[in-house]
């Protein structure tokens, strides 16, 4: 069993089999659209993606003649892959002295536990990985940071609770530059005390990288929790307005999550998955794979 279909069991099961299982060898009536239509917005599609999939596929299906239910489950899967497949993302962590990587995303959403397993991923492949602990008013945030890092043997920059983040990441880029380091991966803030305005910390921080190192940061990847559906289209709309967003990373697509969100974050956010979280050990994160993925879904 691939990775994608092991993780994807739960919301197969659920929602995107009980598709598949309508689709049958008859052929297509109304009470077929209205029950895929109904699945796909309990699939955590959204009003919006369900009914731009949906008017494709009838205009697919007028198009070519077609009126079996097998050749609309076909025309699903195509259209699904279309969707996740643009725009496609292509990090570009490579080809310099420093990449950084600027890690995004409200607290609870797995953000610290996708850093750590990211940075073992990337110092598998042979790259020299540090992780600044960028979130620093939260103590709890850094401890677990520490965790992670011990974890998968990768160094933590961090400082005390409460300090200036922007200082703290300055301090970090200064390090990895002394120490040959040649990936960062900064951890920010999900939520700060009200006398803070969390999206204008997060430009300060970009400001400074900038100072020390050209272009920085190179990507930044958004982390969304995959069980909170449609609330998390909400929280990325927020983010995407103070930084630039490279692509996503969904955790805990291997829970509850109902996974048509990831079809959402294409469709009406323009913002492509870069990873997936597929479970709870260190090495369980993945490069998104569009095909997988929606073959996951539908079984």
């Amino acid at each position: 069993m691939g990775i994608f279909r092991k993780s994807l069991e739960r919301t197969r099961k659920s929602i995107f089999g009980r598709i598949t299982n309508i689709l049958g060898a008859g052929e297509i009536d109304d009470e077929t659209w209205e029950d895929m239509e109904a699945l796909m917005i309990q699939g955590d599609l959204g009003m919006k993606t369900t009914s731009l999939l949906i008017d494709h596929l009838r205009d697919t299906m007028n198009s070519q003649g077609l009126t079996r239910e097998n050749e609309l489950r076909e025309a699903l899967r195509e259209e699904m892959i279309r969707i996740v497949s643009n725009p496609r993302a292509r990090l570009k962590l490579h080809g310099r002295e420093l990449s950084v990587l600027l890690i995004v995303g409200v607290n609870g959403s797995g953000k610290t536990t996708a850093i750590g397993k990211l940075a073992g991923k990337y110092k598998q492949a042979g790259r020299k990985v540090a992780l600044a602990a960028g979130d620093t008013f939260r103590a709890a945030a850094i401890e677990q940071l520490q965790k992670w890092g011990e974890r998968v043997g990768v160094p933590i920059i961090a400082g005390q609770p409460g300090g200036d983040p922007g200082a703290l990441v300055f301090d970090a880029l200064q390090a990895c530059r002394s120490r040959g380091y040649d990936l960062l991966i900064v951890d920010t803030a999900g939520r700060l005390h009200t006398r803070y305005n969390l999206m204008e910390e997060l430009r300060k921080i970009s400001g400074v990288m900038k100072k020390v190192v050209a272009d920085a940061p190179h990507e930044t990847l958004l982390v969304i929790d995959g069980t909170t559906g449609q609330n998390a289209l909400t929280q990325a709309v927020k983010f995407k307005e103070a930084v630039d967003i490279s692509g996503v990373v969904v955790t805990k697509l291997d829970s509850t999550a109902k996974g048509g969100m990831v079809l959402a974050i294409y469709n009406e956010l323009q913002l492509p998955v870069a990873f997936v979280g597929t479970g709870e050990g260190k090495d369980d994160i993945e490069m998104f794979d569009p095909v997988e993925f929606v073959d996951g879904l539908l079984g």
